[in-house]
């Protein structure tokens, strides 16, 4: 093996990236537009795709129970002041959550009439839930 001076840098810089919370990788662009467009996929379905909604519901949930958690993680490693902060935050993104969730179900009960309201108000907390961990994972960077 043969030693390189710049590659020991390189490897703590990958390293250290690799290491990051995917949600400190990614512009609060990209996590808004990608928001958005789970939003807009959600609200396009039909009472015909009722089963596929509820499916692409679950991922979304899943998807968002990950970076609670990630947010929980971080906030036991941050600093003392952040720490206090990001457990006050996690405390609310986990009563948004439940919102989301009493909305999916009702969205996955929901027939008829009934389907483009309960829908729309799933889309919404979720994008309401979203923003919350958007916020959060600011306060790491």
């Amino acid at each position: 093996m043969i030693f390189r001076p710049g590659s020991t840098l390189v490897a703590a810089a990958l390293a250290a990236a690799l290491c990051l919370p995917a949600f400190a990788q990614t512009t609060s662009q990209d996590v808004s537009k990608k928001t958005a467009d789970a939003v807009d996929t959600l609200k396009s379905y039909t009472v015909e795709k009722k089963n596929d909604a509820v499916a692409y519901g679950k991922k979304l949930m899943r998807s968002a129970d990950r970076d609670i958690k990630k947010l929980e993680r971080a906030a036991g490693k941050a600093s003392d002041e952040t720490k206090a902060q990001l457990k006050e935050e996690v405390k609310d993104l986990k009563a948004a959550r439940a919102a989301a969730a009493k909305k999916f179900d009702e969205m996955g009960k929901a027939s008829g009439e009934a389907w483009d309201g309960t829908k729309n108000a799933f889309a919404d907390a979720y994008k309401d839930l979203r923003d919350g961990v958007e916020k959060a994972a600011k306060k790491l960077k």
